[in-house]
């Protein structure tokens, strides 16, 4: 089962961005690897969260459909969650 998520560009950074972030829903990742630059994006916490749930999402390869109509492959690389109630923080993910 592939994934695809739409992912905005993110151009706030810090602890206070990220926490505006997910107070609207949202979730601070960062997208590296390759010969590109990283990017900062944001994805739809709630779609993210479901879908990390199934092991496909830590096998296959998800599509982040970037605002700019680019579509980027990564992998998760690094899974920050909440240490007690277990809400997502932040996502690491890799190109492929």
């Amino acid at each position: 089962m592939a994934y695809k998520f739409d992912a905005q560009i993110r151009n706030d950074f810090g602890k206070g961005a990220s926490r505006r972030l997910r107070r609207n829903n949202l979730l601070p990742v960062i997208v590296y690897g390759g010969d590109k630059e990283p990017v900062a994006l944001s994805l739809d916490n709630a779609k993210l969260f479901t879908a990390q749930q199934n092991k496909s999402f830590y096998e296959d390869s998800i599509v982040l459909a970037v605002a700019g109509g680019e579509e980027i492959a990564v992998k998760p690389v690094a899974i920050q969650r909440h240490p007690v109630n277990g809400t997502l923080i932040h996502i690491d993910f890799m190109r492929v």
